[in-house]
Parts: C-alpha cells; structure tokens; sequence
C-alpha cells in the first residue's frame, strides 16, 4: 500500500506541482466553434444546454450536457457526469475516443478480447464492467465494434452510474455519449497539421461559414484525413478518411433546424498484440523453461500482411428546435447510421506440451531448447468479422417550466422509436499460416489461407418504443428534488445459421442427418418485454455555487440487450428465459464552483449492487444455473476541472474502487472475489499554464493499479497485471495571431506496461513507449 501511495502522490505532483502548467488558450484553440462563439456569442446558436466558453473563459470547463433530460447545470445534477472538452483533448493531441477517456479515472480499454476473438474498436470498461454497447452520438446509441475518432467532436459526456432512465437499456455502470459538432452563426476556419514518431501523421480541418443569402443559416465542414504507424508497434497502421458536413437553418431565432452527416472510411492493420511470455506472473508450461526472463520484443507484430480492419460509419442526423417560449420548448431528433466492418486478424496462443519422448507437441515448437531463435508457434487462430450494423431513431422531447404554488417545475417528457439491425456474415477458410518465430516474427509468411463467405451467419433485430418524464422540482433557491421514470417495450429477434460438420470438437455444428457442409438453422429466439428504470435525487444549495446530493438510480440490460445475439444456454445471461441485468446505484456526493465558477470541485461516493447475474455455484430442480448471482462495486471519486487562475487551467481525478463478487463464482483467475479489469485505484491529471508571450507549457500524469484477468484453463499466464504512471507534457507557442506551434511528449519515462491483456492471459497491449508529436494549430 505504501508504494501505491507513493506512485499516485507522484503523479498528482506532477500534475499539479509543476510550475509549468498551462492553459491552450484562445491563441491556440484548434477548434472553429470557440472562434464562431466568440464572433457571435450574443446570439443563440447553440443548443441551449451547451454552454460555449468565450476567449479567456476555462477551456476545460463545461456546465452541463447536451441531452434535454437533464434540465440542471452539472452543479445541480445528482450524478457523477464528466464533460471532457476539446479543448482537453485537442490540446493532449488526442485523435480517439479511448485517448480522450485518458482524463476520465479508471475508464478505458483494459481488456484485450478472448483467445481467438481480439477486442477490436472502443472496448470501454467504466466502473467493472464492459460498457461498449453504451455509447452515444448525439444521445443515439452508436453500434459497431469500431475506434470512434474525435474529429467531428465538441465534447464527450461520461455518465457514471446506471443509465437505463435516460438512455433506456445500457450498462450496468453508466453510459458515453459524444456531441458533434454542428453549424453555428460566424465564420471561422481552424485545423491542425500533425507529425510525430513512428510514421504518425494527420491533418483535419473545420470550417464554420455564415450563409448571407439565407438569414440565420450557416454551413459547417469538418474533415480528416490520417496515415499512421502506431508507436511502438510494428507495421500496425491507422489510415482514416472523414468528411462531416453540418447545415443549420433559423440560427438565432425561435425554430432552428439542422442537417448533419458523418462519412468516415478507416483501412487499418488491427493489432493481435504481443505474448506475455517472460512477463512477471508468467510461468513456463513444460518445455518452455528457458524462456524464463526472456520477454519478447513488445515492438513484435504477429499478424500477416493480410490482417485487415477495413470500416465504413455513415450517419445522417436532422436535428429541429422550436421554442414556443422560454418556458416551452420542443426538439426532435432522427438518426440513420449504419456501420460496415470486414476484419482478419491473426491472432495466437503460446501453449507449451510434451510427449513421453519430451518432444514438444503444443502450439510453440523448438528445435534447440537453448537456442531463442529456434522458438517458433503457430499461427492458427484466424479471426474474421464481417458484420454491418444498422439503425434508424427518432427522438421527440417536450420541456416545460412550470410553477405550481411555491414549486418551479422543470419537465422533460419524450418519446423514442428505435430500430437497431445486426447482420453478420460468415466466413470459411482453408490452407494455413505457416508457424513464425517467437522472437523475430516475420509478417510477410503468409502461406496458404484463403478465406470467403459461406452463406451462413446471423441477423439481430431489436425495435424498442420508449416513454419517459423527468421533473426537479425547485422548493426555494436551496432545495431541489429530481426524478426520472422511464419504460422501453422491446422485441428482439435473432436468428443464426452455420455450415454444419460431423457434431464434434469445439464448434461443433450437428448435420442432424443432413449432409456435411449444409447450412442448418443454430438459433431462431424472439425476446420482448417492457423495461421499467428510475431515478430519484435530492439536492441541497447552502449557496448558489455548491450543492450536496444523494441520489438512487436503477438500470437493467435484456436478454440480447448488448449485442443482438440471443442464447439458448441455460448458463447465458442472453437466453430469452433470462431476467433483464439489473443494477441499482446509491451515490451521494458534493459539488462546488469555486474562484469565481471557473474551477469545480467534485466528490462522490457511490455503491452499485447488480443482480440477477448467473450464478453456478446454486442450481434450480433441473441442475441449471440460477439468476442469484450478485457483484457489487463501491468507491469514491474526486474530481477537479476548471482554471485555477485566468492562465492556469487543471483537469483532474481521482478513484478508489473496491470490487467484489458477493455472490456466485469468482470471476478472476487469481481466485480473489474481485471484478476483472478494473484498477482499485486509477488516477488523471493534466495541467496548464499560458505566459502572456503565447508560451503555453502543460505537464499530466496518469496511474493504474493492476488488473485482475478473467477465470479461464489457461496454465502459467499471468493472473493479474502491475500498475504503473505515465507521464505526458506539451509546449507550444504562437508563432502568429493565427498559427500556434505544439509540441506533446507522451510516457516521458519510457515505462514499460501492460495497457490490457485478454481473458487467458496469453496476450497483452504492450503500453505506448515514448513518443512525440509535433503540430501546427491555425485559426483564422
């Protein structure tokens, strides 16, 4: 405890006690929208929930969320909700969703996948548990196992706890939702032009233009375009092409309309990661004793030159606004979006047997025990996704201020009509990848696989209708009293069919008297139901700039909830038969807006009990799982965000987690009662300081506590993962009034880490070893 004390107090020193902290201010905002708000702040352009900061204002700074359902500021909210800006994560040069969630605690991607099924995209855990299946555009779900970039993006929205109130089904532990940007009244043109180490290169540009021709109408357009070796991993690359027009209609007036489309191509080659061979924790299975000490090369690439993540994300969003008056507004929001994934990756295990003769039978192979270089494995585990993911919304919101004798009212009531489709495709292959060196993999040995449809695959269809109110209730200046009822009716549809073989081995398929190689039907499953989720929280102003708060909240995730794909294993949480997931929250805090409400202070503590998970240990009459298992996860989170003074601006938190199994099977390996990854304690901060010569000069640091991996056969990987800092910095400097000059170091310490590893342990995410960008930032 001791030395985990000591790493975490090291790294809020260096996001706080260094003298050169500072604030990417006005001079080197890389974004259009400051510049467009600053020219037109007097008119309202934005959504009326997004407050858009000045010149000079705190940058990092937000006070409240896009959605018309919370109809407080985040000071009133009875909730842990981050905002991260983009002047946050512009300025950190970040360029995904994941690298932003670097300024959220204990958020991120820590698990790596299965053995044969790498995690691919925004593989986000929050609070112990997956929540990739919760994330937002626009308050719409998202689908596709993709990396969502930032381009088009004014803020991310980190909701913690459940969510089932607000965004229907979702994870247990809270939901992320990414607010685009869109056109506003100003004209301004801003980008940024990107070269670092290890081939990294991007340029992206935002242009804001007033359209004279049409009153209160403007066009925005934002574009990407990237070519980027990945640092520290070899021949892993991220190409990315992007294209986002936004058409607003009626700016400035009482009836506002907008048209947003999204169009974003990505011809990435995904990483399989690197084996934790020789890594603390591992020990040798037979034969592989000599690899004790000798860790590979965590630069290694395993993969072929085939390996392949091509993506495709389509969106059209129109968005309309009326406002009948400042007590009684209504919007309306429809969305299509469909996403397209063709994915290989060649991924492996490093297993280790040894015939009667001490021959080596398993996936890793030698010829000289003490030679390294004659370590070879195979490379059998080819992965394919060919999957198209669809869906089609429509969002209606009515908000009402009313008073009723000596109580404000502030209603939130809507209706929501989703239909989300998952179609995927089957692949069949033949041939083989020939076996590679442990040591120096060669990626160009592609052998003889070849791979094609083979009609088979499956399709999942969830329609939902949602109703839901809000109200706060305002008894004075002092008490506020916020609820939320919501019911989804749901149905979803899957069907799944596969090439059928003899009936044996794993994945095996029954012919059922049908030849071998005949697509049978594996699955047809229908699951409905109506989800009833709520929230109620009590507030407490001693003065206008603080509040305390408690706050109850329940959400529940369905049968095929996550993922379309329903079960008819009786040990599936994804069996129609299967009550919803359901987690109930209970988190009281405090918030404050101190020096003048530009930094605020948070703090939460918070327990999440979630139930009806499988539990194997208590079976029913006919010796089937039973839905008595329980996990529960419990904590307390500080936060700080803001500006200290007009030039030092901060961005800050910090997390202790204790989590537990407290009923059912252990979950990780270790046989400790402990959720899998997810660190006890995780810390965030970054800190800037801006001279009035337009030097700019930031320092931050983030720590992990270990992971704990899931429960599996695997023998000799390693059961947990160790904690570690990292330490980032940026300088720049306006070279003109309209060109800003940055520079960002990342892992300044070089530390060597693990980032995730997968469930048995074979593979890792090596942790991105030093690296610097070099940027230009212009505005005009």
């Amino acid at each position: 405890m001791e030395f985990r004390l000591s790493r975490i107090a090291a790294a809020m020193f260096a996001a706080y006690a260094l003298p050169a902290v500072a604030q990417q201010t006005s001079a080197t905002t890389t974004t259009a929208d400051t510049a467009a708000a600053a020219a037109a702040k007097d008119q309202a352009t934005q959504l009326p929930e997004i407050k858009v900061e000045a010149n000079g204002a705190a940058p990092y700074k937000a006070d409240a969320v896009q959605s018309t359902k919370f109809t407080q500021p985040l000071r009133d909210t009875p909730q842990t909700i981050q905002v991260i800006t983009s002047d946050l994560f512009s300025q950190q040069g970040a360029t995904t969703l994941t690298e932003a969630l670097r300024n959220s605690p204990a958020v991120g991607t820590f698990y790596a996948g299965e053995n044969g099924n790498t995690a691919t995209g925004d593989a986000v855990y929050m609070r112990g548990f997956d929540t990739s299946s919760s994330i937002f555009v626009d308050g719409v779900r998202d689908l596709g196992s993709i990396s969502r970039d930032v381009f088009n993006i004014d803020q991310i929205e980190v909701e913690k706890g459940p969510a089932g109130t607000d965004n229907g089904r979702s994870a247990p532990t809270g939901a992320i939702n990414l607010v685009s940007k869109q056109a506003l009244l100003g004209n301004a043109v801003s980008g940024s032009v990107s070269i670092g180490t290890d081939g990294q290169q991007r340029a992206t540009a935002d242009l804001n233009q007033t359209l004279g021709d049409l009153a209160g109408s403007a066009l925005r357009l934002n574009v990407l375009w990237q070519d980027s070796e990945v640092p520290g991993r070899d021949h892993v690359e991220n190409k990315r092409t992007g294209i986002a027009p936004s058409l607003g209609f009626g700016l400035g007036g009482a009836t506002r309309a907008y048209v947003n489309l999204l169009y974003v191509q990505q011809d990435n080659i995904p990483d399989g990661f690197v084996p934790t061979i020789g890594l603390p924790g591992w020990t040798p299975q037979p034969g592989l004793e000599p690899l004790a000490g000798h860790p590979v090369d965590p630069e290694n690439f395993y993969g072929t030159r085939d390996d392949h993540d091509s993506v495709t994300a389509q969106m059209a969003t129109v968005r309309f606004e009326h406002d009948f008056s400042d007590a009684l507004k209504l919007s309306n929001i429809a969305r299509w979006g469909q996403t397209t994934q063709d994915y290989l990756l060649t991924a492996f295990m490093t297993t280790s047997a040894l015939d009667e003769d001490g021959n080596p039978t398993g996936n890793v192979q030698w010829t000289d025990p003490d030679d390294l270089s004659t370590y070879t494995f195979a490379r059998s585990l080819s992965t394919f996704r060919d999957q198209q993911n669809r869906i089609l919304a429509d969002q209606l919101n009515l908000r009402v201020d009313i008073a009723t004798g000596g109580i404000t009212h502030n209603l939130s009531a809507g209706v929501e009509i989703t239909r989300e489709e998952q179609t995927t495709h089957s692949i069949s292959s033949s041939g083989s990848r020939p076996a590679t060196s442990l040591y120096d993999p060669d990626w160009s040995q592609e052998g003889d696989l070849s791979w094609s449809r083979n009609g088979a695959g499956a399709e999942g269809q969830t329609d939902t209708i949602s109703l839901y109110v809000f109200d706060t209730l305002k008894f004075g200046s002092q008490f506020l009293v916020t609820g939320g009822l919501r019911a989804d009716r749901y149905e979803t549809e899957y069907r799944g069919t596969a090439v059928c073989n003899d009936g044996s081995g794993r994945g095996a398929v029954s012919c059922n008297g049908a030849p071998i190689g005949t697509i049978v039907e594996t699955i047809d499953a229908q699951a409905d139901d109506t989800l009833i989720n709520w929230k109620l929280g009590a507030v407490y102003k001693p003065l206008e700039t603080g509040s305390f708060y408690a706050n109850y909240a329940i959400s529940q995730q369905p049968p095929g909830g996550a993922n379309f794909q329903l079960s008819t294993s009786a040990s599936n949480l994804n069996n129609p038969n299967m009550d919803p997931q359901k987690a109930e929250t209970i988190e009281v805090g405090t918030k404050w807006d101190l020096l003048d409400e530009a930094l605020t202070v948070n703090l939460a503590l918070f327990r999440t009990n979630v139930t009806n998970e499988i539990n194997t240990q208590v079976t029913d009459d006919d010796g089937n799982p039973t839905q008595t298992g329980e996990k529960r996860v419990e904590g307390v989170e500080l936060s700080a965000v803001g500006s200290i003074t007009e030039n030092w601006s901060v961005s800050a938190g910090y997390t202790h987690m204790k989590t537990s199994v407290e009923e059912g099977a252990t979950v990780a390996v270790d046989g400790t009662s402990n959720l899998t990854y997810t660190p006890d304690d995780a810390f965030t901060g970054w800190s800037t300081y801006r001279f009035p010569f337009g030097l700019t000069v930031g320092a931050g640091a983030r720590y992990s506590d270990g992971l704990h991996r899931g429960n599996d056969g695997a023998v000799g990987t390693p059961t947990t993962t160790e904690s570690y800092t990292v330490y980032d910095a940026v300088v720049s400097y306006a070279a003109t009034s309209n060109v800003v000059l940055r520079v960002n170091g990342y892992n300044l310490s070089d530390e060597e880490y693990v980032a995730s590893i997968n469930k048995s342990g074979y593979r890792y995410t090596p942790g991105t070893p030093r690296t610097f960008l070099i940027s230009a930032d212009f505005r005009f």
